[in-house]
C-alpha cells in the first residue's frame, strides 16, 4: 500500500506532500529527524492529511496534482473537506 500525505510545519506556516510506501508515522518520524531537504528546515511537522493507494503509479500521480495546485488554499480545503 502507497500513502499520498500532507504534513504541516506551524513554526513555518508551510505544507509539504509526498508520497511513501511506509507506515506514516515512521515516515514522519524520517521527516524529524536529522537529515537535509525541505522538511529539515523545521521540527514540528505533522501529518494533516492522507490517502491509501493500492498501486504505486496511482499514488505518484495523486502527489504530482496536489503539488501542482501550488495552492495553499486548494490544499486547505482538501483537508477539512
Amino acid at each position: 500500500m502507497f500513502h499520498v500525505y500532507i504534513l504541516f510545519s506551524r513554526s513555518q506556516d508551510k505544507y509539504y506532500v509526498g508520497y511513501t510506501s511506509m507506515v506514516l508515522e515512521e515516515r514522519l518520524r524520517r521527516h524529524l529527524s536529522t537529515h537535509k531537504g525541505f522538511t529539515a528546515r523545521a521540527k514540528d511537522w505533522a501529518i494533516v492529511y492522507s490517502e491509501l493507494f493500492d498501486q504505486k503509479s496511482f499514488a505518484i500521480s495523486r502527489e504530482q496534482e496536489i503539488k501542482k495546485w501550488k495552492s495553499k488554499t486548494k490544499i486547505v480545503e482538501l483537508i477539512t473537506k
